[in-house]
């Protein structure tokens, strides 16, 4: 089995995040993929904002109703895709990945969420981004894990946190069923991946610099009010109570 050994802890109160400006990069097709456990509930929090809270940006993230939303906005929303499932169960680790390809002929086929491995399609919100566009995660602009410029910090825990530059991938490439756990869905090892140019892999291996890069891209993303008391041991395969 795969193990991961540590997660990155996200505390609101302490405006805590991380931030990079990556050079432009494939602004139509890419993959995010986190294993996220939320702490707090009731608020907008963001796990990936792509401009930095400006207009216009690409927003990853929990809304105030505990929906799970992700969008293009621009003195308005440009495209959306609002969840009409919940997401309040403080006690479990989910894994998130957003895929996106703008190239698809099939606008349902753009943008893709899938939750522990099975996507989700029923949904509150569902307009899609236009064919061929590009849009503001990978572009020349801030980045931001855990928030949305000043606002809306996420809080929680992180682990197995993937940016990947140029791909639309599955949930197969990040976590899997099999016959020791049918019916729970666990991670696998993603350092074979192709990551891209703009491609991440945070693993929080490092209490000192939590925002190091291991997917050999040295994409390093700079930390905002977190130390290495934020590193915790809390994870997918070693959930806490």
């Amino acid at each position: 089995a795969y193990d991961i050994a540590n997660s990155c802890r996200f505390n609101d109160d302490d405006s805590a995040y991380m931030n990079i400006t990556p050079s432009a990069g494939n602004r139509k097709t890419y993959t995010f993929s986190t294993w996220v456990k939320r702490a707090n509930l009731g608020s907008d929090q963001v796990l990936l904002n792509g401009g930095g809270g400006g207009n216009p940006n690409t927003t990853i993230r929990f809304d105030s109703g505990n929906q799970f939303h992700v969008f293009e906005y621009t003195d308005g929303f440009v495209w959306r895709l609002q969840t009409n499932r919940l997401f309040r169960d403080v006690s479990a680790w989910l894994h998130i990945v957003v895929a996106v390809d703008t190239t698809q002929a099939t606008d349902t086929n753009r943008v893709k969420i899938y939750i522990n491995g099975t996507q989700e399609t029923s949904f509150a919100e569902n307009d899609y981004p236009a064919q061929d566009t590009d849009y503001s995660i990978n572009n020349n602009v801030q980045h931001n894990i855990g928030n949305n410029a000043s606002s809306n910090y996420f809080d929680g825990y992180m682990a197995e946190t993937v940016f990947i530059d140029g791909l639309a991938l599955t949930p197969t490439s990040f976590g899997e069923f099999d016959s020791d756990s049918p019916t729970i869905w666990k991670p696998k090892n993603v350092s074979g991946l192709t990551f891209g140019t703009n491609g991440t892999y945070l693993q929080f291996s490092d209490s000192a610099n939590l925002g190091d890069d291991t997917s050999g891209n040295t994409n390093d993303w700079s930390e905002t009010n977190l130390d290495a008391t934020d590193q915790a041991t809390d994870t997918p395969t070693n959930n806490f109570c």
